[in-house]
C-alpha cells in the first residue's frame, strides 16, 4: 500500500463514502475512517442509508483529501466484504482519538448500534505529490 494513502487515512481528514441507492443513483456521506491491514474501515451506525445500501450492493468508493493540502488526495473503489459490530465502541473510540484527540466517542445515542464497514480495495487512485502553490 502506498505510504501516502496510509498517511491520509491516519490524519484528521474526513473520508467520503459513495454507495449505490436502490434506484442506481449515487449517495455520498462524510465519515470517519482508517486504513488497517489492507482494508478501509468506516465507522457508522446500523440502519443508516449507507448501511442499507451496502447490504443490497456492496460496491463502494471512498475518497480522502488532506485537510492541509486539498491537492493531496486518493480515491479507492472496492467492496464491503464484512460488516463488523462495534457495540463496545472500540473502533469509534479509536477514531475519536484520531479526529478529536479525545479518548471516547462523544456522540452516543440511546439504541444506536455502531458498525464497521470493512472495505477491500480493488482500485486505488493516488495523485502525484502537488502543492497548492504549483
Amino acid at each position: 500500500m502506498d505510504d501516502k494513502v496510509i498517511s491520509l487515512f491516519s490524519a484528521k481528514n474526513l473520508v467520503f463514502i459513495a454507495t449505490v441507492m436502490k434506484d442506481g443513483s449515487p449517495q455520498v456521506s462524510p465519515v470517519w475512517a482508517n486504513f488497517e491491514d489492507g482494508y478501509v474501515l468506516v465507522n457508522t451506525a446500523e440502519g443508516r442509508i449507507k448501511h442499507k445500501n451496502v447490504l443490497r450492493d456492496p460496491r463502494v468508493a471512498v475518497s480522502v483529501v488532506s485537510h492541509d493540502n486539498p491537492l493531496d488526495m486518493t480515491t479507492i473503489r472496492g467492496t464491503v466484504e464484512e460488516i463488523i459490530s462495534d457495540s463496545n465502541y472500540s473502533h469509534a473510540d479509536k477514531l475519536t482519538q484520531q479526529y478529536m484527540n479525545r479518548p471516547h466517542y462523544p456522540f452516543k445515542r440511546d439504541g444506536e448500534k455502531r458498525i464497521i464497514l470493512k472495505i477491500k480495495p480493488s482500485r486505488i487512485f493516488v495523485l502525484p505529490e502537488l502543492k497548492a502553490s504549483e
